[in-house]
């Protein structure tokens, strides 16, 4: 064989690898990262997941930056309660959001006093241990960007045994009526704590994160950056399956130790 024709060859295959990776990307799994703590405690920044793209069916969302080749939503499956769930906010559609369902079509949600009251009965929201978290360089760049404390403020943060800073939340694990439970944090009073009823419309879930303080979610209207109420289940990408990877983001290029010492080994391989 010529070095031309190994040199196609060779192209060829990569052609053929990049088409069977954009595939998988697209319809089976799909890599996805933490930028924000609004799914605190389960989730960090710096967690990487794999989302099951299979799971609610697809729609253009499923594919590259939206091309509309799928009409409508195909092999649909509405989630469950309790689902953690990838999806592209509105109203522009176009960036991918992390919440957790707490309501389906037709339910009744409510906020009162902190306690998610589902068709008229609240959840039961039980104490759990404070939860402790050192505060790491990807915490505190989120938190320059965003003009926040990495802490919440400094009412949260304190030193630790080992003589570093960390963070220090009230935890609850609330249960849903089907008996799922997780971990959520309620660090202060906010107006989200209490809410009308919002009764979520065909085709919609409404969504919520786990840290119920720093959460731009269906609680809160769009003009404040939310998600004014129920999203379109057209809009999901999928479940989120696993994690992968997390780092605390003191990692450094010219420094390969680095690339070992800010991995959080202990995240790896925990589902959902």
């Amino acid at each position: 064989m010529s070095a031309k024709e190994e040199a196609i060859d060779t192209v060829r295959f990569l052609a053929w690898l990049a088409v069977a990776v954009l595939v998988f990307r697209s319809f089976f799994l799909s890599p996805f990262n933490i930028p924000s703590e609004s799914m605190q405690p389960r989730l960090l920044i710096g967690d990487y997941l794999l989302v099951n793209k299979m799971a609610y069916g697809y729609t253009k969302h499923s594919l590259p930056f939206g091309v509309p080749l799928i009409p409508g939503r195909i092999f649909a499956r509405t989630p469950e309660r309790g689902d953690v769930v990838v999806f592209k906010a509105p109203p522009q559609n176009k960036d991918d959001w992390i919440k957790r369902v707490i309501g389906l079509p037709g339910d009744t949600v409510q906020v009162i006093d902190g306690i998610v009251w589902l068709n008229g009965k609240p959840l039961k929201r039980e104490p759990m241990p404070d939860f402790v978290i050192p505060v790491t360089p990807n915490m505190e760049e989120v938190a320059r960007a965003q003009g926040t404390h990495a802490c919440f403020s400094m009412a949260f943060e304190e030193i630790g045994a080992n003589g570093q800073r960390q963070c220090r939340y009230k935890q609850f694990r609330e249960t849903l009526p089907s008996g799922k439970s997780y971990a959520v944090l309620d660090i202060i009073d906010l107006p989200v704590d209490n809410t009308t009823p919002y009764v979520v419309p065909e085709g919609q879930i409404f969504l919520m994160g786990d840290n119920r303080d720093r959460s731009a979610d269906s609680r809160v209207p769009m003009e404040e950056g939310g998600l004014g109420g129920g999203v379109p289940q057209e809009n999901l990408v999928g479940h989120a399956l696993v994690g992968m990877f997390s780092t605390d983001g003191s990692a450094s290029w010219i420094n390969p130790i680095s690339w070992f010492t800010a991995a959080r080994w202990e995240r790896i391989g925990e589902g959902f």
